[in-house]
């Protein structure tokens, strides 16, 4: 890279985008173009997993939450050709585990929401805690069979599934659905504690 940012530009570059601007606002903002502000953003994502993984291990976390939050590359899957794949565009998943009670993040994966990937997540973040967890997730069937690979018998699991209202979501309405109602169960055969 022939033109290195200085260090203040450098963390007002990561500060905007820590806030939430989009990479166009910072680069008006700050007048970095947006291509040394993408390639900063990954040089700091790189960093940051990086610390991550060497850092977060032997954890000794309680109950852990596991979800996945969705976005898309290039364009959403849906406005693909059918039948052709992109495995680089469309749609992505961040799978992400929270702690209940510290609200540490012990890992998290980006990709697909396939099997997959839900066993790549979910054997990370078992190699970096210790001891018997508590994890919770939605009705996303691929936590089962992931999260048995991973742990076996040496985690409690269950699913929170929640049932929400059926309004359609139209013009104006800028909040989620009503959740009417929660199911609480419990997964596999060797679970003690309760959700």
């Amino acid at each position: 890279m022939a033109n290195i940012l200085e260090r203040n530009k450098q963390e007002q570059v990561i500060a905007a985008l820590a806030e939430g601007s989009s990479i166009r606002s910072v680069e008006r903002m700050t007048g970095i173009h947006r291509d040394t502000i993408m390639r900063l953003g990954v040089r700091i994502g790189q960093g940051c997993a990086n610390l991550m993984k060497a850092t977060m291990r032997n954890l000794n976390l309680t109950h852990l939450e596991l979800d996945e939050m969705w976005g898309f590359v290039g364009k959403k899957q849906h406005n693909f050709d059918k039948g052709i794949r992109h495995p680089e565009q469309g749609d992505f998943w961040v799978w992400c585990g929270i702690d209940r009670d510290t609200k540490l993040v012990p890992c998290f994966h980006v990709g697909k929401r396939t099997k997959e990937d839900a066993r790549v997540f979910v054997a990370d973040l078992a190699e970096r805690v210790s001891g018997r967890i508590q994890i919770s997730t939605d009705g996303l069937s691929t936590y089962v069979d992931a999260v048995e690979r991973a742990f076996a018998n040496e985690v409690d699991y269950g699913q929170i599934v929640k049932t929400f209202e059926s309004d359609p979501i139209g013009p104006g309405r800028y909040s989620p659905p009503r959740v009417v109602s929660v199911e609480e169960k419990s997964v596999g055969r060797h679970h003690h504690k309760p959700l």
